[in-house]
């Protein structure tokens, strides 16, 4: 499938501050795929749930430095809080749908898909009181094999997608997708925001948050986010979880090693990071950047 050229932008003036997209997935710690394979979905009622707490540590911060930001939420969690649904809206941010359950798209099929993305829109609209007009798949798993997956979005009245991570990863990417923003069948339907890379030496590196941002040294991600904001002159698309904020949640026992260490590395270091990103740059919510650019 041919994929469109980025959508254009207006160009900011010399000297202006491009505003960056903050995205948080709203999901908690027992839902990230990696652990599916040892935590029951069954479970998840019974598990203890500290997405509530975390989220109000979130706001607090945006709160403090005057950040704007989308939520994509699980309708799983919404459903299960919605007070806590309401005052991220009452606060001033975007809320999008991340689905109901965190099931990767690549996992359903056409019928299955259409269903999560309408009944998930459908329940945080009602909840949230506003339109939905984003959404996010779990794991970024919309790539070449599902690309259907973009059409159904757009035939469910989503109108904007941030879903794909042109990057190689052993558990999502699309590595050869746009950078920036783009339309996969033309201007009048669903817009791709993927999230922010750089490219160096003919690669794309992963710049927008995540397991990286915990990984490498504050410095560097903050160098490469103001790369694409100076050299690209494009705003940057950052996203985090609240289980990040989180050090002292609950430990699965029996995990492999290569899931312990991407979940909790420098864990405890991510609220202190997440201060000074919202004070080193300016940000905003993802449908007033990209639907509504001034």
């Amino acid at each position: 499938m041919k994929l469109y050229a980025p959508a254009p932008r207006p160009a900011p003036a010399p000297g202006q501050r491009i505003h960056n997209a903050m995205t948080c997935d709203v999901e908690d710690y027992f839902q990230v795929s990696a652990f599916a394979p040892y935590i029951d979905r069954a479970s998840w009622p019974s598990r203890e749930c500290r997405v509530e707490a975390n989220i109000e540590r979130i706001l607090a911060i945006f709160e403090r430095h005057g950040v704007k930001a989308t939520f994509f939420t699980l309708g799983w969690i919404a459903e299960r809080y919605p007070a806590m649904v309401r005052r991220i809206v009452a606060a001033g941010h975007e809320l999008a749908s991340h689905g109901y359950g965190h099931l990767r798209a690549s996992d359903q099929d056409r019928a299955e898909f259409d269903n999560d993305i309408r009944s998930s829109k459908a329940l945080l609209e009602d909840i949230g009181g506003q339109a939905v007009l984003g959404y996010r798949a779990p794991s970024f798993s919309i790539g070449h094999a599902n690309l259907w997956a973009l059409e159904a979005l757009h035939e469910a009245g989503y109108r904007y997608s941030s879903s794909i991570y042109p990057i190689a990863h052993d558990h999502y990417g699309m590595p050869d997708a746009p950078r920036f923003a783009f339309y996969p069948h033309g201007p009048d339907g669903l817009l791709e925001v993927p999230i922010t890379t750089v490219n160096m030496l003919g690669r794309n590196l992963p710049a927008g948050g995540g397991g990286y941002f915990r990984l490498l040294p504050y410095a560097l991600s903050r160098w490469m986010m103001q790369k694409v904001n100076r050299e690209d002159r494009q705003p940057a698309l950052f996203y985090f979880h609240p289980w990040e904020v989180d050090p002292g949640q609950p430990r699965p026992e029996g995990l492999d090693a290569k899931s312990r260490f991407r979940h909790y590395v420098n864990i405890e270091r991510m609220e202190g990071r997440l201060e000074q990103l919202a004070r080193d740059f300016a940000w905003d919510r993802m449908d007033r950047i990209f639907l509504d650019p001034k």
